[in-house]
């Protein structure tokens, strides 16, 4: 959809991001969201639309705010309902925010039953969101301490005489093993949690991608696949090889895009400042909606932002945001045993929201 036709049947458009978290700089940049709901055809034709996160620079719109703006993604209603039904972190926080330059009556309809999307996934979510920076912390204070030296080439994994598999190769195996194990186990009743594990909405076909088969597993996946043991070690070998020219990739474009200002911090402290703060404000308020049943995007309000503020500083080194983050989750382990918020959404609640929001709106 056209910048405009999304700007004109947006409900709100809030600022988030440091602003929203209240430990903006000077120098921040302005990263709006918000929710438009699509015109008729996209319901009830064959357009789909999910989100507009371009073209605030090159069209035209009815919101000068957003002139030029490239930090700005607007979800369409549907997209974003089934966000906030998955408690991810990003968007849950986009109906507690402060400030909306833009709220229409529908925007405030959706706000005004926002509690509705609260429930004990916000522990998974946030503590796997609060991984995630730990992980690309861990990387570049790899790559600070130990950069790696050369590309990886395929004879550093035994791959001599032959070519290693592609990632497509790769992937359409993993993608064909992973039906094999669904498969074995959907029909026994001692399974049915594990069935419903391995078919939910984590991407565990992603996780069988990403990481290499070990050892141990070898001849399992031989004799699941019916494979010779020849292809089984190649298979092994080509995921080493892709994983790690996966990093040699991910090293050089970290080179290449790092904000210089950033890049001399981590060069101080060992590791990258905004990471390690995003992964403690993200467990804390995990914590926080455990036993609030609410969200405070506002540090200020949350009286930890000089906190946040001293981690961005450099003031905590790496083992102590690492030992802060340990005991968070923790704590969140207790929390989660007592709180009173739902296993998870009300399905039929939320969808009838939707429909509401959608009747509010109109097609005009």
């Amino acid at each position: 959809m056209k910048r405009i036709e999304v700007e004109k049947r947006s409900i709100f458009i809030g600022l988030a991001g440091s602003h929203g978290y209240g430990l903006n700089r000077p120098d921040s940049d302005l990263d709006y969201r918000g929710v438009f709901i699509a015109a008729k055809e996209y319901y009830l034709g064959f357009s789909t639309v999910e989100q507009k996160e371009n073209g605030w620079d090159t069209e035209p719109g009815i919101f000068p705010f957003l002139d030029g703006n490239k930090d700005t993604v607007i979800y369409e209603l549907r997209k974003i309902i089934q966000l906030l039904s998955g408690a991810n972190p990003n968007v849950l926080e986009l109906l507690w925010l402060k400030q909306y330059p833009y709220i229409t009556e529908v925007g405030q309809h959706l706000i005004k039953h926002r509690k509705l999307f609260l429930s004990k996934k916000v522990k998974h979510t946030y503590s796997g969101y609060a991984f995630a920076q730990i992980k690309k912390m861990e990387s570049h204070r790899k790559w600070l301490l130990n950069p790696p030296k050369s590309k990886p080439l395929p004879s550093d994994f035994k791959i001599e005489s032959e070519e290693p598999l592609s990632k497509e190769e790769l992937n359409a195996f993993l993608e064909y093993l992973y039906l094999i194990i669904r498969g074995k186990i959907e029909f026994l009743e001692e399974s049915e949690q594990l069935y419903k594990l391995l078919t939910a909405d984590i991407d565990f076909k992603g996780v069988l991608k990403q990481y290499t088969l070990p050892d141990d597993t070898l001849e399992t996946t031989q004799k699941f696949t019916n494979s010779r043991k020849d292809f089984i070690r190649l298979l092994q070998r080509s995921q080493s090889y892709q994983v790690a020219l996966r990093e040699w990739k991910a090293y050089l474009s970290w080179q290449e895009n790092r904000n210089p200002d950033r890049a001399e911090m981590e060069r101080k402290s060992g590791f990258d400042l905004k990471h390690g703060m995003h992964c403690i404000r993200l467990l804390r308020s995990g914590l926080e909606i455990l036993r609030s049943e609410e969200i405070t995007v506002d540090r200020r309000d949350a009286g930890d932002s000089e906190d946040l503020r001293a981690i961005l500083q450099g003031k905590y080194s790496y083992e102590e945001v690492m030992k802060m983050a340990e005991d968070l989750v923790a704590e969140m382990d207790k929390v989660y045993q007592v709180s009173t918020l739902p296993h998870r959404p009300d399905v039929e609640q939320i969808n009838k929201l939707c429909i509401e929001l959608v009747e509010m709106q109109g097609w005009n």
